[in-house]
């Protein structure tokens, strides 16, 4: 039985999918020559797996991972910004338009803010975490909510973070131009205040976090095995090893590695 009252099972994995649709390359398998695009760092690799009693398919495996995840804080924004495309009274306007907001949420009955005060919209600007923001990017955010509610006199403006130091909704104060500044208008909120508000279910947030894992998989498992990136970089490791004129196996494989980063410099011989 589907428990979400603000947003329908068929959407939410629709959603899912375009999200994991968005990893785009990241999913394409790693074989060696990718693994070492950008010169990965042998002797970190040592040190990461004697310290963490990593065995080599481990840090391979992590490394790996590392090297995807970089770019996926971008995907997981797709989400969080994205899915208010479904949800009542929220729309989500394309990059550029609507003065760039990432989301605008409108009801006509009215939105209580916790100060007292009333509007019929709320412009959103979202982060991933709290700390992503430096003070130039915070001002320039600031400045830009200032200028909203010049222009709108019936709105207000969130900073909605998905990692928040905790749950929130209160005035946003920062630093313009060496002030300190606020609005009660301009306000700092954690995501799961913004989806109680949206919604007007207190919850809501935590019983998406409780539906997703299943419907992750349900959507991973409905999409093509190409989703499901099989690296090749711990067999050609290993096929290097072997080539390896070395006293032990543990040295042939970390001579491999060293390879890697190192074949051109003095004393490194891949025939060794």
């Amino acid at each position: 039985m589907w428990t979400l009252n603000f947003i329908k099972e068929a959407d939410l994995i629709a959603h899912i999918q375009a999200t994991i649709e968005k990893y785009g390359e990241k999913l394409q398998p790693f074989d060696l020559q990718r693994f070492n695009k950008n010169t990965v760092d042998p002797i970190k690799l040592v040190f990461d797996k004697t310290v963490y009693r990593f065995s080599w398919e481990d840090i391979i495996t992590h490394e790996i991972f590392r090297q995807r995840d970089k770019s996926n804080n971008n995907d997981i924004g797709y989400f969080h910004q994205r899915i208010f495309k479904y949800i009542k009274n929220c729309s989500v306007p394309d990059n550029g338009e609507d003065g760039g907001w990432d989301v605008i949420y409108k009801n006509p009955k009215g939105i209580q803010l916790p100060d007292g005060s009333k509007v019929s919209k709320i412009y959103v600007e979202m982060k991933n975490k709290h700390n992503t923001m430096n003070a130039a990017s915070s001002a320039k955010t600031f400045i830009k909510m200032q200028n909203q509610l010049l222009e709108d006199d019936d709105c207000a403006c969130f900073l909605v973070e998905v990692i928040a130091q905790k749950s929130q909704n209160i005035k946003w104060e920062t630093s313009v131009d060496k002030k300190r500044v606020g609005h009660k208008l301009i306000r700092r909120v954690s995501i799961d205040q913004f989806y109680s508000l949206v919604t007007e279910q207190e919850d809501a947030f935590y019983q998406l976090c409780m539906q997703l894992p299943a419907l992750i998989e349900k959507a991973v498992n409905a999409m093509p095995s190409s989703t499901q990136p099989k690296d090749t970089v711990f067999n050609e490791i290993f096929a290097l090893a072997k080539e390896n004129k070395q006293s032990s196996k543990e040295l042939a494989i970390i001579l491999a590695f060293y390879t890697l980063g190192f074949k051109d410099y003095l004393g490194f011989d891949s025939d060794a």
